[in-house]
């Protein structure tokens, strides 16, 4: 599991899926499989009750398309970078991937303990893990 192409084709996938994941919270946050999913685990940590009101499933639907929209791009730049920079071991590519992933897992995790987000902790946690395990088995191809 050392080969350079398994860690490749590893980050195009999980680009493909953050791009997957994105429009489908973007478009679908309100559907059965993401209030089962995302939804109950996250508005527990705001609302006693579990009947939204009108104004917050409203601010839902927009926030979650927004942040949908954003996981959409960055997994399309992760897929595009995985594709051609990273492929062609330019060492900017994985410089560039190891410092996003530092900015975005911090910045996100420490907003979501602070808020008591526990599972977007886990979530994060995850994806942290699909990110970094290619990195650490793929460095040694990008010193120079």
């Amino acid at each position: 599991m050392r080969n350079f192409n398994f860690w490749q084709k590893w980050l195009l996938l999980v680009g493909i899926y953050l791009v997957i994941f994105g429009l489908y919270l973007a478009f679908f946050s309100q559907s059965g499989l993401m209030d089962y999913i995302f939804n109950r685990n996250i508005d527990r940590n705001f609302w006693v009750d579990s009947e939204l009101p009108e104004n917050a499933v409203r601010f839902q639907v927009w926030i979650y398309g927004v942040l949908g929209a954003v996981i959409a791009g960055w997994g399309t730049l992760l897929a595009f970078w995985a594709w051609y920079p990273f492929r062609t071991r330019e060492r900017w590519a994985w410089n560039g991937l190891v410092l996003s992933t530092c900015v975005w897992f911090f910045a996100d995790t420490a907003i979501s303990i602070f808020s008591g987000v526990f599972f977007n902790v886990m979530v994060n946690t995850i994806i942290l893990f699909l990110l970094v395990v290619p990195l650490i088995f793929t460095r040694k191809y990008f010193i120079k």
